[in-house]
């Protein structure tokens, strides 16, 4: 039983399936861009809600957890990345989530198409039903791309970890990402 119920992680809910065709729905000028939003502690869900309510486009990777309470096993929607929340919008929407009073700050995204398509990958990897791990502080390692399975075709880097390959899939522009324990056989080199 959950503690909460599933809520709304992104919104629309193709934003990310054509950035192009969204821009072209959303923009009637050059206004519309990318944000981060660093959201204060524990606020990320309250932040989407707000954002939500104002029909604000909005993406707030969750993962489903499972944790135990009072020795009961609770099923929980928590944010991938604590205290991250992607929207787009125009300054004036800018204005109407920051007066939700639930930011701690708010940063313009330089390079929107490589986070869309980060973010799009995780999205993928989300839907994936895989036990996700998140890694901050990326290293550089082997770029490949999964030829087999429910994940082929996204792309990452390798990384060994306890003598296991993980694929890591990064958003480059937190500096984390997430990983997925994977064979050798299902990636080739890029």
């Amino acid at each position: 039983m959950p503690i909460l119920g599933e809520e709304c992680s992104i919104f629309p809910s193709d934003l990310l399936d054509e950035f192009s065709s969204v821009s072209q729905r959303f923009e009637t000028d050059d206004d519309f861009r990318w944000w981060t939003i660093y959201a204060r502690s524990r606020q990320e869900k309250a932040l989407a809600r707000h954002l939500l309510a104002h029909e604000i486009p909005f993406y707030l990777p969750l993962v489903r957890t499972r944790q135990f309470v009072r020795g009961c096993r609770r099923c929980a929607h928590l944010p991938l990345f604590t205290g991250y929340v992607f929207m787009y919008g125009t300054a004036d929407q800018r204005v109407t989530a920051l007066c939700a009073n639930r930011i701690s700050r708010i940063l313009s995204v330089e390079t929107p198409e490589e986070l869309v398509s980060d973010l799009r990958q995780v999205r993928d990897l989300i839907a994936s039903d895989a036990p996700l791990t998140v890694e901050s502080r990326l290293t550089a390692g082997a770029r490949v791309r999964v030829k087999r399975g429910v994940l082929r075709g996204l792309e990452g880097r390798i990384l060994r970890r306890n003598g296991k390959t993980r694929l890591l899939i990064a958003v480059n522009y937190l500096q984390q990402g997430v990983s997925v324990e994977i064979d050798d056989f299902m990636v080739e080199p890029i």
